[in-house]
């Protein structure tokens, strides 16, 4: 089981995109009993009271877009020991990647950031603040692919039957 973490500030739209995106890639593959995949906050700003908020509406709009639904899903934070239960930490810029390394108390090892695996240096825009749910959702959509092409080539998927 290959268990991967998306992270964002709020966990209401570029991690939990992130989060279904792949959960809907690795669905039409017949991979999904080989993954497990969540996402998290590295902020408590969408939890009150122990309960996280919902997928912020323009964000599960654009998903729903693209056939893609949420629900049920709710903010939570990331934890220290999300880092021995998770293989991969994923998070979204630079500045997620500071706080998951405060919260986990390591550094590098099993954190990246999402467009590394498309060769960019890039973050996935927030779009809580540019109001462009469609760029994130690209972005994210393009770091998700290269990402499953990054496991296939470590042997970690059977190759896509593009490649057979």
């Amino acid at each position: 089981m290959i268990k991967i973490l998306f992270v964002c500030h709020g966990n209401i739209c570029r991690s939990p995109m992130a989060e279904f995106i792949l959960k809907d890639m690795v669905a039409k593959q017949g991979l999904s009993a080989q993954f497990e995949i969540a996402s998290a906050a590295t902020s408590t700003e969408e939890i009150w009271n122990g309960v996280g908020n919902p997928v912020y509406p323009p964000a599960r709009e654009e998903l729903a877009k693209h056939g893609i639904r949420c629900d049920g899903k709710r903010a939570v934070q990331l934890k220290k020991s999300d880092y021995s239960h998770y293989d991969y930490l994923i998070g979204m810029d630079a500045m997620n990647i500071r706080n998951m390394e405060r919260i986990t108390g390591h550094k590098g090892g099993k954190i990246s950031m999402l467009l590394e695996y498309a060769g960019r240096k890039d973050s996935i825009s927030d779009p809580w603040y540019t109001s462009r749910f469609d760029i994130t959702y690209n972005d994210v959509v393009e770091g998700c692919q290269a990402f499953l092409q990054y496991l296939e080539k470590q042997g970690k998927l059977p190759p896509s039957p593009t490649e057979i």
